[in-house]
């Protein structure tokens, strides 16, 4: 299993030298990966409507692949992931250069995790179509791929209409993984869609037979594709309690590992430092090695 951890709003509101100490800890620690969410700009909560809860401009967001590039610079393994990176909202070829390059640039250290977002304030600010960006993911993987793995790409589909174009330079990864994330309330066709055409998946979900169920129907959609489920990462989310100790952490990673999971990021509950938090980190890491 592959262990990473996720940048909180402390490190992403925090200067240059406190987050190159940071993941520079975490990867001295034996982490296998960092992740790093993303939002472009926030609204005001004002225009939130009824019962909403989105993104505003009162959390501080990195811009990932800037974000990255720093990363990249300071460390020597880790590998940098976007969880998740809201792809409808971005230009499809621009994306596929920014990957290509950060790729480039880290030796090969990207993975690439989208998902469709819920903030329409974001879409209307950045001039994308909300209503449509389902449909229109699956078109922008295509094109991606296409991009990362030929010289030059020609494309027609209903939104991207390509005329023998390249990256130059391109990746190193051939192509850059792409891994989807779901939201915490389950949509039936969202899953159907991560376990059709992305790399891995990013679910929201503790263990527990509502998970296990989910599995279940997930591995059926992926053999439904002609897809061989288990050639699809899974990574979950753990939230360790330092109190609790290395005893009960290693059975919720056993429990994790039993659904299939194959990498866990990791988070500490609790209002803790930022150095308690490195030290329940790097407690963890060590009991699991």
């Amino acid at each position: 299993m592959k262990y990473g951890v996720t940048l909180t709003a402390r490190e992403m509101g925090a200067g240059p030298e406190a987050i190159k100490d940071f993941v520079q800890a975490v990867e001295g620690a034996g982490f296998d990966h960092v992740l790093a969410a993303e939002h472009v700009a926030g609204g005001d909560p004002a225009r939130q409507r009824s019962g909403e809860r989105v993104h505003t401009f009162e959390q501080p967001y990195h811009e990932p692949f800037v974000l990255f590039g720093f990363i990249a610079a300071v460390t020597k393994t880790l590998e940098m992931v976007t969880s998740i990176l809201i792809l409808p909202q971005r230009q499809t070829v621009l994306v596929a250069k920014q990957c290509a390059e950060l790729d480039l640039l880290s030796g090969g250290r990207l993975r690439l995790g989208i998902g469709l977002g819920r903030n329409w304030m974001e879409y209307e600010a950045l001039n994308e179509n909300f209503k449509n960006r389902g449909r229109r993911v699956e078109e922008q993987i295509e094109v991606l791929r296409g991009l990362w793995t030929n010289e030059m790409l020609t494309y027609n589909g209903k939104y991207h209409h390509i005329d023998r174009m390249g990256l130059n330079p391109n990746s190193v990864q051939k192509p850059i993984p792409i891994w989807m994330g779901t939201y915490t309330q389950v949509v039936e066709k969202a899953v159907e869609r991560v376990a059709r055409v992305a790399d891995g998946w990013f679910p929201q979900f503790q263990p527990g037979p509502e998970f296990e169920a989910l599995i279940e129907r997930f591995h059926g959609y992926a053999l439904a594709a002609g897809r061989d489920p288990k050639t699809i990462g899974i990574e979950c989310g753990l939230r360790i309690d330092p109190a609790l100790g290395p005893e009960k952490w290693l059975q919720q990673v056993q429990d994790f590992r039993d659904l299939g999971a194959t990498h866990l990021r990791v988070s500490v509950a609790g209002e803790v430092t930022t150095t308690q938090m490195l030290q329940a980190l790097t407690r963890f890491r060590e009991s699991t090695d």
